[in-house]
């Protein structure tokens, strides 16, 4: 095999630099394209793996990263144009027999989806309620030539046509990031400080990547994510980064969210959405796979955004991802996926694969007039409504000896000048200067696996016009160490002192709890650095400047969490599950 660079002219007429790796094989060869903004040069392995396989396999800068010039502007409308025409510049090679898969992970997922949604006619089945003005802007050329000259430079087309030959045939989306605001935010409102400080300092505004950035930002200033405001953390960075950070701010003025799951509703082709239980993302994942419109699969491994396994994990929890990515994908191009949604949710690092699926798929609600928590619970409901469910809902009450024994904190102070830390497993001893509620239940009598989505339906009270709610679920061995669970967090406004009921989703679940865990749950109105703090005040804390504390109640009577316990034991080996 060999592994030569190219550059593919977009309709605007930047080349975008491009590996592409063919193997020693028969040709025509089915394709592989892999549109990336973390460095093409990262995905050789990756591509010298599909090679091997019998896959003509391209990994490309995305414009204004690395290789390619131009300006990238992360989440805009140039990744849709640019994927198009790439995708038909592959079509229109003489090594190529016009089948395609895109395939990325995190931002890179991003690339393969609006690659693949671009086109109404062609991958879309647009039905009358959707708004695709809201997805589309112009197009992908349509008369690439065929490769036939050594040279290594290729022009595109005419812009403002989305052609078939631009949409490709199947879609690997991994941890996907699915845009700014499901990046930002949590789907219940809350901003994501950390990760977003953490990707924008290594990335953002610049050509190439910085990986440490802002470890070292904090090696000069711990204290960084402290600063108010917010919205003016670029500025604080900037000396430690040595550029600016114009893009920040824009960041947190985009509210809209669910675009691509609600568009991807009307797809038709193949989907595989892969993902980890310990990924940020991991709803998204989910979300997309429910909602897809074609065949879809769904992976959920015991994998964080990395898609890396615990070492010390046995044997026979590894996932080989690549093997199960080819053999998925000649299914996908073949034609032999059953037109269904389904896949397998692992059981933790146990190596015990259940598989789960869907009876039907509800449309995805994305309106700009839906507050983030109404949107939560009803993306709730219509999962646990559309799931063939194998898991039966156990409820474990507050205050209950069978249940969540409250510890201390019923009432609590949560003070962002002294948050409860992401960063921090540990719990006071005692309750007095509660700045939590602290629930625990007895030890398991037996085995448990969990599998599904959960939830905590809690009764609350906060003095202050707008606070957050933050629910940690920890898991505590017989020696006592802990290992987190699950987690969510919401925001509410109303009156000060009005009571409510809320609930908090705590994200899919794939565990198996040995006899004589206990779990714990914190109940708190911070969860900082990973957050970044409310300030109480009725402010945005994004432009807020000024933090007062905020005094909370949790009400156990009608409190409950509610876990997916694994009812009806369907294991599966993951890839023949996948790829039928």
């Amino acid at each position: 095999m060999n592994t030569r660079t190219v550059y593919v002219l977009t309709p605007d007429g930047t080349a975008l630099a491009t590996d592409v790796c063919l193997p020693d094989a028969p040709r025509p060869l089915p394709a592989v394209v892999i549109r990336t903004p973390y460095g093409r040069e990262a995905h050789h392995a990756e591509l010298r793996g599909w090679a091997a396989h019998g896959f003509a396999a391209l990994a490309q800068d995305v414009r204004g990263r690395h290789g390619s010039p131009g300006e990238w502007h992360p989440y805009r409308d140039h990744e849709r144009a640019d994927g198009a025409a790439t995708v038909a510049w592959v079509r229109a090679q003489a090594w190529g027999n016009g089948e395609v898969v895109a395939v990325g992970a995190s931002y890179a997922a991003y690339c393969a989806l609006v690659t693949v949604l671009a086109a109404p006619e062609a991958a879309c089945d647009a039905g009358p309620d959707a708004d695709l003005d809201d997805f589309h802007r112009d197009g992908a050329p349509d008369n690439l030539p065929r490769d036939g000259a050594p040279d290594n430079l290729h022009h595109g087309g005419v812009p403002g046509n989305f052609p078939r030959d631009g949409v490709p045939d199947a879609v690997i989306a991994a941890v996907p990031a699915l845009g700014l605001t499901e990046t930002a935010r949590e789907p219940g409102g809350p901003e994501r400080l950390w990760a977003r400080a953490g990707w924008w300092a290594a990335h953002g505004d610049r050509h190439d990547s910085t990986p440490d950035a802002l470890a070292r930002a904090l090696a000069d200033d711990p204290r960084l994510l402290e600063h108010l405001p917010v919205a003016r953390l670029a500025e604080r960075l900037a000396p430690s980064l040595g550029r600016e950070l114009p893009s920040w701010s824009g960041i947190w003025a985009d509210r809209a969210r669910g675009r691509l799951v609600a568009l991807g509703a009307t797809a038709r082709l193949p989907l595989l959405a892969v993902g980890g239980t310990r990924d940020p993302f991991a709803e998204d994942t989910v979300a997309l796979w429910r909602g897809w419109g074609g065949p879809s699969r769904l992976l959920l491994g015991p994998w964080g955004h990395r898609l890396t396994a615990d070492p010390a994990a046995p044997a026979r929890a590894h996932v080989d991802l690549g093997a199960l990515y080819v053999r998925w994908a000649r299914a996908a191009l073949a034609g032999r996926l059953e037109p269904t949604r389904h896949g397998a949710i692992a059981l933790g690092d146990s190596g015990r694969w259940h598989s789960t699926r869907l009876r039907s798929t509800p449309r995805p609600v994305s309106t700009p007039d839906a507050s983030p928590q109404d949107a939560t619970a009803r993306e709730g409901a219509e999962w646990r409504a559309g799931a063939d469910r194998p898991e039966a809902e156990s409820r474990w009450l507050f205050d209950s000896p069978t249940g969540l024994r409250l510890l201390h904190g019923a009432e609590f102070n949560a003070d962002p000048d002294r948050p409860v830390r992401s960063d921090d497993l540990a719990v006071p001893a005692d309750g007095e200067r509660a700045d939590r509620c602290l629930l625990l239940s007895p030890p398991l009598p037996r085995p448990l696996d969990l599998a599904g989505a959960a939830v905590a339906r809690i009764n609350v009270t906060a003095d202050t016009p707008c606070a957050d709610w933050a629910v940690r679920l920890t898991a505590l061995d017989p020696a006592g160490r802990a290992d987190p669970l699950a987690f969510g967090i919401v925001r509410r406004t109303g009156p000060p002192g009005e009571a409510a009921h809320i609930s908090v989703a705590l994200g899919t679940l794939g565990r198996r709890l040995p006899a004589g865990t206990r779990l714990r749950a914190e109940i708190a109105g911070h969860h900082f650095p990973a957050h970044a703090r409310n300030p109480h005040t009725g402010e945005d804390p994004v432009t807020a400047t000024r933090l007062a504390p905020s005094r909370r109640t949790v009400n156990p009577r009608g409190s409950a969490l509610h876990l997916p316990v694994v009812a009806r034991r369907r294991y599966v080996e993951p890839a023949p599950e996948i790829c039928r």
